[in-house]
């Protein structure tokens, strides 16, 4: 089991057995892989499903509800549940429908069996499902350590960051507090808050206007890279609360690990090498692979990219440089996305940033940078372009600034890098110059 008995608090204990009887009672298996669809408005109902057909022994899907319906045909497509069930709060009280789907191809099970079918976040695309034993994450688990408790998880269960942080809460016996979308003043309670790095700025802004209150002990964060600025700030504000940065992704869970500003280093177990300027892994918490058409294509053995460009320095410490994916090419120049988006994130106001690509007639493409102010600030364009100047080669500077309201993002928080850049194509996104007003 992916938590011992033992650890569940007594109410979650208790839901885990009422799910159990009804997902006995709807025909699960042992190798089963079954989909969990939750409602929008209380998502960490499935949780207890979750853990109960881990104890039947099938493999769990969360679905989100904000996918498009065409994102959720891919994924059912390729996982090739054997039942897909809705979850609700009031699920136990029945009625409880059931869909009971034919796997399209059946293969042999491994002997360390998947617990969980994450997707990867579709940041970038469309979202694909892998396959994950729980040994990889117990083993992520050990890796990230015991923390203070209760453990604050403000993000939905279809994110693996979050739901790896509320697994991570129950396998060390800590209080665990679920939310489906964070607010700062849940974190004043906490012992632990899991975050990625835009809900962290929203919380050191809901520091700056409230600076008597509590404030967690821990701050962990993932889910992409924390700017300096951020981190800058974090130590400024909570002098007293430790950050623990991780860099990882769906397909090797944790792979660095950084504490209060000091260095990325790999997380015991796993080992990394370059080739051509890309990050290979090779880790115990990788997944077994990625599910196609119902059929399980292997990864291993050996080391995978996920397509991260990074530096291995001699001490063994990593400097992850962004992926490649989000790569522009311009005027003959390869303009790292990332790179860009952490010098305007120190910009005074600036809440986010996404830079992406727009095509260009000379340059191929050109750097675009769309810019979120903070609630209530103002974001200045020469501040914006001061900062690039200081930074950056000519190169790498944006050449199109665009302001808007929020950024679209995934489930998780973070920025839907696809949705911007499919946005700045076809003139979708609601975003404007930074000297023009939006329409009213």
């Amino acid at each position: 089991m992916i938590v011992a008995d033992a650890r569940l608090p007594r109410e979650l204990a208790g839901s885990v057995s009422a799910a159990t009887r009804l997902l006995r009672e709807h025909g699960l298996d042992v190798g089963d892989r079954v989909v969990l669809d939750p409602p929008a408005r209380a998502r960490w109902d499935v949780l207890a499903y979750l853990l109960a057909a881990d104890r039947a022994g099938a493999a769990s899907l969360v679905a989100d509800p904000g996918w498009s319906e065409r994102e959720r045909a891919a994924v059912l497509a390729d996982a090739g549940p054997d039942l897909v069930i809705p979850v609700g709060s009031d699920a136990a009280d029945g009625p409880f429908p059931a869909t009971r789907a034919v796997r399209g191809s059946a293969e042999p099970g491994p002997a360390d069996a998947p617990f969980l079918l994450p997707t990867t976040s579709g940041s970038t695309g469309a979202p694909s499902v892998l396959a994950r034993t729980r040994r990889s994450w117990w083993l992520g688990f050990d890796a990230l350590g015991p923390l203070p408790g209760p453990a604050l998880v403000p993000g939905p269960p279809s994110s693996t960051l979050y739901l790896f942080g509320a697994l991570h809460a129950l396998h060390h016996g800590l209080g665990l507090v679920t939310r489906d979308r964070f607010d700062p003043a849940d974190a004043r309670t906490a012992g632990t808050v899991h975050l990625v790095p835009a809900l962290l700025s929203a919380l050191l802004d809901d520091r700056e206007h409230h600076p008597g209150h509590p404030a967690p002990r821990v701050i962990v964060c993932g889910g992409a890279h924390v700017a300096p600025a951020v981190r800058e700030r974090c130590a400024r504000l909570l002098p007293d609360t430790t950050l623990v940065e991780y860099y990882g992704s769906a397909e090797h869970s944790l792979i660095a690990l950084r504490r209060n500003g000091g260095v990325l280093q790999p997380v015991d177990g796993v080992r990394l090498e370059l080739r051509d300027g890309v990050l290979w892994v090779d880790s115990p918490q990788a997944v077994l692979g990625r599910l196609r058409g119902g059929v399980l294509e292997p990864a291993g053995p050996g080391a995978t990219t996920v397509g991260d460009r990074a530096e291995l320095h001699p001490d063994g410490t990593l400097t992850v440089l962004g992926r490649a994916a989000t790569t522009i090419s311009s005027g003959g120049t390869l303009v790292a996305a990332e790179e860009v988006e952490q010098v305007l994130r120190a910009v005074a106001g600036v809440a986010d940033v996404v830079v992406a690509g727009t095509p260009h007639p000379s340059l191929g493409m050109m750097v675009t940078a769309v810019v979120e102010p903070r609630t209530g600030a103002t974001v200045s364009r020469r501040d914006l372009r001061a900062a690039a100047r200081d930074a950056l080669s000519p190169a790498k500077r944006p050449r199109r600034w665009l302001v808007t309201g929020a950024l679209p993002r995934l489930g998780s928080g973070k920025p839907a890098r696809g949705v911007v850049g499919s946005g700045l194509r076809d003139g979708g996104l609601d975003a404007h110059p930074f000297d023009r007003r939006p329409a009213r």
